[in-house]
């Protein structure tokens, strides 16, 4: 995509960051306004070096989003990995390209951490999102559990 940058979200990006997270049919039931409370993760997330919300950007327009944090462990040597959620690109610009560009931003990134490897969970409802991920190179190795607090 033409004009595409990645960059370091900012405070100000947050409502265009909530309303890529709200574009999808999961997102739709568990994302709303962006409210102080989302501001409030914001400033926590941006408080911490080993956290980076990314922002797409083309045109002045916030178009794609992620989150990687870096992650130390005792596991695979001591060695760091790097964990990527809430990837998202805007619906009326999925299969263009964007998202496998955002995934090479996030390898670059995990790299200069000291990464050894990088990881992501994907709901198993996202079928077109596992076979994105798959393309890329990214194996089902795990089964990934979650249980709401």
């Amino acid at each position: 995509m033409t004009g595409l940058r990645f960059r370091d979200a900012t405070r100000a990006d947050v409502p265009e960051i909530v309303a890529l997270l709200a574009d999808d049919s999961l997102g739709k039931g568990r994302e709303g306004a962006a409210t102080q409370a989302y501001l409030n993760a914001f400033d926590e997330i941006a408080a911490n070096p080993m956290h980076q919300l990314i922002v797409g950007e083309a045109g002045g327009r916030i178009i794609a989003c992620c989150q990687l944090t870096i992650l130390s462990g005792l596991s695979r040597g001591g060695g760091r990995r790097a964990l990527v959620e809430a990837v998202r690109v805007a619906s009326d610009l999925r299969s263009q390209g964007i998202g496998a560009l955002l995934m090479a931003e996030c390898e670059v990134r995990a790299r200069a951490a000291g990464c050894t490897i990088i990881q992501l969970t994907t709901d198993r409802s996202r079928h077109d999102a596992h076979r994105f991920y798959e393309r890329l190179g990214y194996q089902p190795s795990h089964l990934g559990m979650k249980k709401p607090l």
